[in-house]
């Protein structure tokens, strides 16, 4: 989901996929425990003294109901960010920071989720922005840095972050403008070397 203001400063960014999977997953799982308790008959021992009773079906449809809450924790990922600055909020705990903190805005090789390089060297991950939503993924990594460029003149990805292989998200490892190809100048390794034409 993205959500951007009339000013054009805001973005809001959710896990796709993981949604899903997780909506589906808890909905299983409350269904399976639901039917696994009006399973629950007989005696638990040769002397028919241990019967189930209807408070221990309830008892095992709310352990189903726990379990799919449980499941659903792995929908709670969002980030929102605007010209002050970008609040995360992951799986587990959150964070509001000003762009001042921020180091870089990266999205490295192998790394499932984003992740914001900080100032005192800390990182903080992103979870609403996960490897296996591929496209939205590169949106959202592109509209954190477009701010974070805004706010700070930085371009948002340190120097020796590695971008993923994937296509899509190399093509947003950086919002500045693509690097000359190497030239074969032995001295200037990654630049160009145009040779001097007869009119020069």
């Amino acid at each position: 989901m993205v959500g951007v203001t009339s000013a054009g400063t805001t973005v809001e960014f959710r896990p796709r996929k993981i949604r899903w999977v997780a909506g589906i997953a808890a909905g299983a799982v409350v269904v399976l425990f639901t039917v696994l308790s009006f399973g629950l008959h007989g005696s638990t021992g040769f002397d028919n003294s241990g019967q189930f009773q209807r408070g221990d079906q309830s008892a095992m449809i709310g352990l189903g109901v726990l379990i799919g809450l449980g499941i659903l924790a792995f929908c709670r990922p969002r980030v929102r960010a605007d010209a002050e600055g970008i609040t995360i909020r992951n799986v587990v705990g959150g964070y509001r920071l000003p762009w001042s903190v921020v180091r870089a805005v990266r999205f490295d090789r192998n790394s499932p989720w984003a992740i914001l390089d900080l100032q005192d060297d800390e990182q903080v991950s992103v979870h609403a922005l996960q490897a296996a939503d591929k496209e939205y993924a590169v949106e959202g990594v592109r509209a954190l840095r477009i701010l974070f460029a805004a706010a700070t003149g930085e371009p948002g990805r340190v120097a020796n972050s590695r971008p993923r292989p994937d296509a899509l998200l190399e093509t947003a490892a950086s919002p500045s403008a693509k690097e000359e190809p190497a030239g074969s100048h032995p001295d200037a390794p990654g630049v160009r070397v145009r040779s001097p034409s007869p009119g020069d």
